[in-house]
């Protein structure tokens, strides 16, 4: 079977001022496609180092990492840059929007980076921010949002290029309750359209609505554990009761 993303003995050693940390010790992992996988550990167990190496935004010390059965540690910065733009969405603890820009404008910028014509960009993005349940809110700066709307808004950059997996650091630890459970039904929204999800989080509720819980203790995978398929949820933004 070839998986969408693999890890094969990964390690990543950190120098901290003349002593070295060992952040990985030689993890493998394999992601099916279309697989919900959401990795947990205490904090310093390294989370987010290995998601940091799936995602080509660092590089391991060993061990490689493949993406649709082709290695991609070894690729350049520009060559990862123009992957991550194809293949991979990310969405951050703290949302990592531009500040300067508009709503409309942060979802357009991926689109516009991969080459799309403007009229093509903003088309997209004004109906991805509309399925997102933020179409009312394309002109607003994103400090204006509330932390799940910031999130959507985060989601909807991460999906512009209809990438075939999406990697979430965190993406409920920033937010209360309600806008946990509207981001972790949006998640699970993208999954059942065929997107892979790989999640690190703290967070139960976005572990029990994974198909799979990879444990992570002093950089190794201590535990693993197959979870029975979560029931549909409704998105939160097709409520009559709507944030």
């Amino acid at each position: 079977m070839t998986y969408v993303l693999e890890a094969r003995g990964l390690a990543k050693t950190y120098d901290t001022g003349g002593a070295e940390v060992l952040a990985l010790r030689g993890v493998d992992l394999a992601v099916e496609r279309g697989e919900f996988l959401a990795i947990m550990g205490p904090s310093g167990s390294g989370k987010s180092t290995l998601l940091n190496l799936l995602a080509g935004l660092d590089r391991p010390t060993a061990g490689e990492v493949r993406l649709d059965g082709d290695r991609i540690d070894r690729l350049s910065e520009t060559e990862l840059a123009r992957l991550r733009r194809r293949k991979i969405g990310f969405v951050f603890q703290f949302f990592n929007l531009v500040p300067n820009l508009s709503v409309l404008e942060n979802v357009e910028l991926p689109l516009l980076l991969s080459g799309r014509g403007r009229k093509q960009a903003r088309a997209s993005a004004v109906e991805l921010l509309s399925e997102l349940g933020v179409g009312d809110k394309r002109a607003v700066a994103p400090a204006l949002l509330s932390g799940g709307q910031q999130q959507r808004v985060a989601l909807a950059r991460a999906l512009a290029n209809t990438p075939g997996i999406v990697l979430g650091d965190e993406p409920t630890g920033n937010l209360d309750s309600a806008a946990a459970r509207e981001v972790l039904a949006l998640l699970r929204a993208a999954r059942e359209r065929g997107r892979t999800l790989l999640v690190v989080t703290h967070d139960a509720r976005v572990a029990a609505a994974a198909d799979r819980v990879v444990t992570l203790r002093d950089g190794l995978v201590s535990d693993e554990t197959e979870l029975e398929p979560a029931r549909p949820v409704a998105l939160p933004f097709e409520s009559a009761e709507r944030p």
